[in-house]
């Protein structure tokens, strides 16, 4: 019979010493006690009155007199047992104790305390060294690991070596565009002589400019995985510490390592934490990270064109950064990284289904096609929500549901069967929705309706109704915009029409009807009174901390506005209100087969709209 070799048990890893400050204080309290003790000693254990009143008697043998102290013995004659009994006093300025000394023929000698050395150790040394040990934990917490106040100064940047890269144009997909701006970066790391036998000169600092999650990281890292040369990456906020000058001394070590290292990437993400437009501080006193921005553009203006160091910096808030820094000779580059398209979509897809287990009914272009406006991080967020509630089912493999309620969740929030929502609230829920459902689906350039639920989802949605577009867009025209907010306010007026009352559900469908309205009227000139004109441009000038200029109209043009809005957000409510009234039966057949079924899917959906148009709906039992 075979045996199993047993595996040797691995011993639990011991846990690094951790010098607590408390342990430090605690050691201080008792070198100080123990300080006190020597220095200071106890008067003893009888009184000096008691000492003197037992020499009188004749009753003390010998005694050692010290700077501080007396100690003897007493007679054996004179105790019970043959022990000679010990006594400590302290001394006092006593003129005749010498005297009574000889008198009583007591045995005295004197003692020199040599403390020199006890004083030393505890007046200069310990203290020194425990403030040392204080001083220490306190700078480490601050500095890092290095625990040094002289650390402060050094970059936080990590270095990464060339065999740590392992990103490469391959893993990045759907900004093609931005990948083959970078090109050429690329190959001037690899080939520099290329371009400067011709004369040529690479930009020194290429701007990533992009939304949240496109993938802005990712490309530097492919960038420097491509070219083969060593990746320090930072963030803008790691640069800026409390003490004045850190910042500008880390921007000064990180390019002096980085010159050291050339060929070589420095890629810093969130610029605008240092690149803020300077200005006057509205708090007055010296800013740190303005001195650090400033440093940082004498190092990028003091490179030359053959030191091989690129700079790449990400940042998601472009407007707000100094021109200094993108003027010609900085960053003189700027690679917009956008969302990716319906095509770039499914190959991002096809990157993060890589080392997932899908079904064969997965169609990836479809899932592209459902997922207008998502990023590069929203769709690998999709790919893992899928792959995880997939093996909470304890399937094989992910299928299509999966990832459509991937898709939901990411949108809508979670799903949250078991709030308890009592029949009133779901009616008016269910009305609600059919209500947007029903306008989305008779206006000509609304979007398709994909679902309607009335199952509560995220925070505080009750219910929802989910549209996708067909295609992706990325121009509205008037007409698309005023049926958008018709399908906004639907909800709100069919609750108006069944119920004669509102509720409180629609307050995220006003505040976005609103908002569309208002952006017509100031920023797309799309007012016939106001005319072709835009009030406050989305991208406001900033002043030292971001603050705005505030209003560039008056108050009687702010009046019109609001008028003007005003009219939009009643025009179409009168079209959305009519449209609904003359489906009335319909929204009533409609929102009883939800509130029977919860949830409505397309195809039922545009079945039900089918037998309409057909005039198969039952108004029999219409109320």
């Amino acid at each position: 019979m075979d045996q199993q070799k047993k595996e040797p048990k691995k011993e639990p890893a011991k846990k690094p010493f951790n010098l607590q400050i408390w342990y430090i204080l605690i050691a201080a309290f008792l070198f100080m006690s123990l300080s006190s003790y020597l220095f200071n000693p106890v008067g003893g254990n009888i009184s000096y009155s008691e000492f003197k009143s037992l020499l009188k008697d004749g009753r003390v043998d010998s005694c050692q007199i010290t700077s501080s102290l007396i100690k003897g013995t007493l007679r054996a004659d004179d105790l019970r047992s043959e022990k000679k009994q010990t006594f400590v006093t302290a001394r006092v300025d006593d003129p005749d104790l010498v005297k009574e000394l000889e008198a009583q023929g007591v045995q005295y000698a004197g003692n020199y305390e040599n403390t020199w050395l006890q004083q030393f150790l505890f007046t200069w040394i310990l203290p020194i060294g425990i403030f040392f040990l204080i001083w220490r934990f306190v700078f480490k917490k601050m500095g890092g690991a290095t625990g040094s106040i002289m650390s402060f100064g050094k970059s936080k940047g990590k270095i990464y070596a060339q065999e740590d890269l392992k990103f490469s144009f391959d893993d990045v997909a759907g900004i093609d565009e931005a990948k083959e701006e970078l090109q050429e970066v690329v190959e001037f790391l690899k080939t520099p002589h290329k371009f400067t036998n011709l004369g040529g000169r690479i930009p020194k600092g290429v701007l990533l400019v992009g939304a949240p999650g496109t993938g802005k990281t990712l490309l530097a890292k492919a960038v420097a995985g491509e070219a083969g040369v060593p990746f320090f990456s930072i963030s803008g906020s790691e640069f800026v510490e409390m003490f004045v000058g850190v910042g500008a001394s880390r921007v000064r070590d990180m390019f002096g390592q980085a010159v050291q290292k050339a060929p070589c990437i420095i890629f810093i993400d969130e610029l605008d934490a240092i690149g803020k437009t300077r200005g006057s501080n509205p708090i007055g006193g010296h800013d740190e990270r303005e001195q650090t921005l400033n440093q940082l553009l004498v190092e990028m203006d003091g490179f030359g064109a053959n030191a091989g160091v690129i700079i790449m910096s990400a940042t998601n808030r472009p407007e707000t950064l100094d021109p200094a820094l993108l003027r010609p000779g900085r960053f003189d580059r700027q690679v917009v990284v956008d969302r990716p398209d319906l095509h770039g979509r499914e190959a991002i897809l096809v990157i993060h289904s890589k080392g997932v287990k899908l079904d064969k009914n997965v169609n990836l272009k479809s899932i592209a096609a459902m997922t207008p406006g998502f990023v590069g991080a929203d769709l690998a967020n999709i790919i893992n929500e899928a792959a995880l509630l997939a093996a909470r089912r304890s399937k094989e493999t992910v299928g299509m549901s999966e990832i459509e309620e991937a898709i939901e969740r990411v949108m809508a929030g979670l799903e949250k069967k078991k709030r308890i929502i009592n029949k009133q609230e779901k009616e008016i829920v269910a009305y609600h929705e059919c209500g947007h459902a029903l306008v989305a689906s008779f206006l000509k350039t609304a979007d398709k309706v994909k679902k309607i639920s009335i199952v509560p989802r995220g925070i505080a949605a009750l219910g929802y109704t989910l549209q996708l577009p067909t295609e992706d867009r990325y121009l509205m025209t008037k007409v698309e915009l005023i049926e958008r907010i018709c399908v906004f306010l639907g909800g709100r007026i069919a609750e108006e029409i069944i119920f004669k009352d509102v509720s409180t559900g629609a307050q995220n469908d006003l505040e976005k009807a609103s908002e569309i309205a208002r952006r017509m009227v100031k920023y797309y000139g799309m007012s016939d009174k106001l005319g072709i004109m835009t009030f406050e441009p989305e991208n406001k000038s900033f002043l030292g901390y971001g603050m705005s200029t505030g209003k560039e109209y008056s108050e009687e043009t702010a009046r019109e506005i609001d008028v003007e809005v005003k009219k939009i957000i009643d025009d179409t409510y009168t079209k959305a209100r009519e449209l609904l009234e003359n489906k009335k039966p319909m929204l009533i057949k409609l929102a009883k087969i939800l509130m029977e079924n919860e949830v409505i899917e397309e195809d039922e959906l545009r079945k039900f709209l089918d037998k309409e148009k057909e005039g198969k709906i039952d108004e029999t039992n219409v109320n």
